[in-house]
């Protein structure tokens, strides 16, 4: 019933944006980099610089760039073009690699046609796609390493998954406590695989981009403030919104992470390494970070799929349609209390803390069979789990677990 009412609520939210379409496709036309597409001019101007061989943390961007070295490096075939061209051609590439990753998902988990239909139709309306492409954010490059080294996981490869992991975390070092979820279930061998490709791939940035990046990118890193702004989810920032000091949020998402972490270790037999233990960790490591934009909502998507093999196909409806709604909805409500409009306001981060308590549900549940699942095609072929089985450890499933931040 509730997700009914939900995603009926969703497709009258789509289809009012689509009867006045200028609002909502002019900022992506802009040709204003400067002012509208913020994310990847700070991008553009850090890769300007490294090709030109100045501080990458030094630029004439609006926002400072809050992220590795290894990011610049990775996007300096964007200094070849005018910062315009640049952004729509990373436009294209940044859509290409939201529905190719969701299409891969899909395929994986053997989802019938129209289920896949449905949930790539649910992601291209989506409020955190919109924002990433609008912004010019990273998340969908983010989202091909997470999904890749996922996929590795499920076809019995978790040296290979961790070390995509890695790489991961080495783009956003606020991603790293996915890295522990191979210790946590005892598997040193991925785990210090993901902790290697982690570090050599941020030596290779700081390489590239020069000795100093790494001093330029800690100092901002660490002294960029906590927003309370209505789109970041984690929970300092829910904290900075109720007018309370950072640190509490940063306490309880710490606790909220090593339950997560510790309750993956307690029951590690009972889960499947390619179930959503992965999503669940990494769902716990947003709402602990200082910032997690409501956009990054897109990198758990994969784990929502998840639920569909495991019986929670209404759980999955309604994950993939509460993010229809955008962001400023909550600020466009009548006037309130501070406290009633804080509350208000922190609707995304409700909306994390319900993707993190389904994720972490769905960790140990087993996969149905097609005849079980509404959503899954028939076919005789077997997992991929399944067909490539894990050398297991005794006692132990195979398992790894202010421009954009």
């Amino acid at each position: 019933m509730v997700a009914g009412l939900l995603v009926l609520a969703s497709i009258v939210e789509v289809v009012r944006r689509l009867s006045n379409p200028y609002p909502l496709v002019a900022p992506l036309l802009s040709d204003d980099v400067y002012a509208v597409h913020v994310d990847f001019d700070t991008f553009w101007n850090s890769a300007v610089a490294l090709t030109h061989g100045t501080d990458i943390y030094e630029t004439p961007a609006k926002l400072s760039n809050l992220n590795p070295p290894l990011v610049s490096m990775l996007l300096t075939p964007f200094a070849a073009l005018d910062v315009v061209t640049a952004y729509r051609v990373f436009a294209v590439l940044t859509l290409l690699m939201m529905v190719g990753s969701v299409l891969a998902v899909c395929s994986e988990l053997r989802l019938r046609p129209a289920v896949t239909a449905l949930a790539t139709l649910a992601v291209l309306a989506s409020s955190p796609l919109y924002g990433t492409l609008m912004l010019g954010q990273i998340y969908p490059l983010l989202l091909v390493g997470l999904v890749a080294g996922w996929i590795a996981q499920r076809r019995g490869r978790p040296v290979l998954a961790s070390v995509l992991f890695g790489i991961v975390v080495a783009l956003k070092p606020s991603l790293a406590p996915i890295l522990l979820l191979a210790a946590v279930q005892r598997q040193w061998l991925p785990f210090k695989a993901g902790i290697a490709g982690a570090a050599v791939a941020s030596l290779v940035g700081v390489l590239v981009a020069g000795p100093s990046s790494a001093g330029g990118w800690l100092r901002i890193a660490f002294s960029a403030p906590v927003p309370g702004w209505v789109d970041n989810a984690s929970l300092p920032g829910l904290a900075v919104r109720f007018g309370l000091p950072s640190e509490i949020g940063t306490v309880l998402g710490l606790a909220v992470l090593a339950g997560t972490l510790w309750w993956c270790g307690r029951h590690r037999d009972r889960i499947d390494p390619g179930g959503t233990a992965l999503w669940a960790v990494l769902a716990a490591a947003l709402l602990f970070s200082p910032i997690a934009w409501h956009n990054y909502l897109m990198l758990l998507w994969p784990g929502v799929l998840v639920l569909i093999t495991l019986g929670r196909g209404e759980i999955t409806a309604i994950a993939l349609a509460v993010p229809v709604f955008p962001v400023s909805f909550t600020v466009e409500l009548p006037p309130h209390s501070s406290v009633t409009a804080a509350v208000a306001r922190s609707f995304y981060c409700a909306v994390l803390v319900g993707y993190w308590v389904f994720l972490v549900r769905g960790a140990t549940l087993s996969e149905l069979g097609p005849s079980r699942s509404s959503g899954t095609a028939a076919t005789s072929k077997p997992p991929a789990a399944a067909a490539c089985p894990v050398p297991k450890e005794p006692s132990a499933v195979t398992h790894v677990a202010a421009s954009e931040p």
